[in-house]
């Protein structure tokens, strides 16, 4: 298993597909793929007013809440939903026509995104508390830390993850990894993988 620590001067600015924006890119693979050319990408993005989601043909997406009071996702052929900070990240086809309205003022939220046949995902939200994560041979897990920090443990080492950064952790061999997140603290635990997600 190997750990690499991405650091927010690592990451890239960039305008929205759309251009009615600007994201922040954590982590894409191929790495400094283009927009129309990724098998996953993870961001961060600022919505400031209600409007059209761009679309991305053959993605699924997932989209979770930051910062702010959330928003009203409406995905064409779904019932709409309401995202805030404390409901569960929401999976839609990011090339479905998909409308946000912002429920009281600007978002900040938090996209996973991967091409369908090439790669699958699930995010999941820690908070303060000790958690377990079986990896199989497959996997890729990239853990932001929204808030507070957090410790990763694997094999009988720590790293440390402080706020703001991400660590990308690749699976050599199946096995265990652990995930301490401080008083207060948020992680965004992302799975990359064809195999099972297991937290306990």
């Amino acid at each position: 298993m190997s750990i690499t620590l991405l650091r927010p001067q690592d990451y890239r600015s960039m305008p929205w597909k759309n251009g009615m924006g600007v994201t922040i890119e954590i982590a894409v693979f191929p790495e400094g793929a283009a927009l129309d050319a990724f098998d996953w990408r993870i961001s961060m993005a600022s919505v400031v007013e209600d409007g059209a989601f761009s679309c991305f043909t053959g993605i699924d997406r997932t989209l979770s809440i930051l910062d702010g009071a959330g928003l009203e996702l409406a995905v064409a052929g779904e019932a709409s939903v309401q995202l805030t900070r404390t409901t569960k990240p929401h999976r839609f086809p990011a090339d479905s026509p998909t409308h946000a309205r912002l429920l009281d003022g600007p978002v900040t939220d938090f996209n996973v995104m991967t091409r369908r046949g090439a790669c699958d995902h699930h995010v999941e939200v820690l908070e303060t508390g000790h958690h377990s994560l079986m990896m199989a041979q497959a996997d890729t897990i990239l853990a932001y830390c929204f808030r507070g920090e957090a410790t990763i443990g694997w094999n009988g080492t720590e790293d440390a993850l402080a706020m703001g950064e991400t660590a990308r952790i690749e699976a050599e061999t199946n096995g265990p990894l652990s995930l301490t997140v401080s008083d207060g603290g948020k992680l965004f635990v992302t799975c990359l993988s064809i195999s099972c997600f297991r937290l306990s």
